[in-house]
């Protein structure tokens, strides 16, 4: 009888523990931890994107001295999308949506500047920026992977918010909303626009 009394303790405390996990007490918090992780990795990339900028700037100054209205228009760019934090634990959708348009201008103005940089042989041929433009290269590709991540976290929170039978978990316990998206459409479209250039 002890034995017995014993093994249905074991199995009602596995029962109850496989019950929280699987309906969302742990899954909640832990996916609401993972989206501010990714979200902080994300911002945490534009702000190496931003840190390689003023250098890039200097060297191309040197040679492209004349390019000063595009120049000025990569300092600008910068500058607005320094000025944008974000809050992980409580970022709103208009919050997001001027980050990105921030971080998008700042990718148009690169692109601006790169445009610029083709007209300049002894440039491209100068180590140091040459050396700047495979670190900012490799920043866009760390962007990208940190921005993918982050799209797939909110994703995963926003399921075990909105989806039986987590979702009901989240109502009696948690009132989670569902976190606004990183929006690709947008993103992609303000960073693909080919830049303008005038001769």
């Amino acid at each position: 009888m002890k034995k017995l009394n014993q093994f249905s303790l074991t199995i009602l405390a596995a029962v109850l523990c496989w019950g929280l996990t699987g309906c969302g007490i742990q899954s909640i918090p832990q996916a609401k931890n993972e989206v501010e992780g990714a979200l902080a990795e994300t911002t945490n990339q534009y702000k190496r994107r931003a840190d390689l900028i003023p250098s890039l700037v200097e060297v191309v100054k040197g040679y492209a001295k004349h390019e000063k209205e595009t120049l000025e228009g990569v300092v600008e760019a910068r500058a607005k999308a320094t000025q944008m934090n974000i809050d992980a634990s409580n970022v709103s959708p208009d919050q997001l949506q001027k980050y990105q348009q921030a971080q998008g201008s700042l990718s148009q103005a690169l692109g601006r500047l790169m445009v610029v940089v083709e007209r300049y042989p002894d440039l491209k041929a100068n180590q140091n920026f040459r050396d700047l433009q495979a670190q900012l290269e490799g920043t866009e590709n760390r962007i990208t992977v940190a921005r993918n991540r982050y799209i797939e976290s909110i994703k995963q929170f926003n399921n075990l918010v909105t989806v039986p039978p987590t979702s009901w978990t989240n109502s009696l316990i948690y009132h989670h909303e569902k976190m606004p998206q990183w929006t690709v459409e947008n993103a992609t479209e303000l960073e693909s626009k080919p830049p303008e250039v005038k001769f």
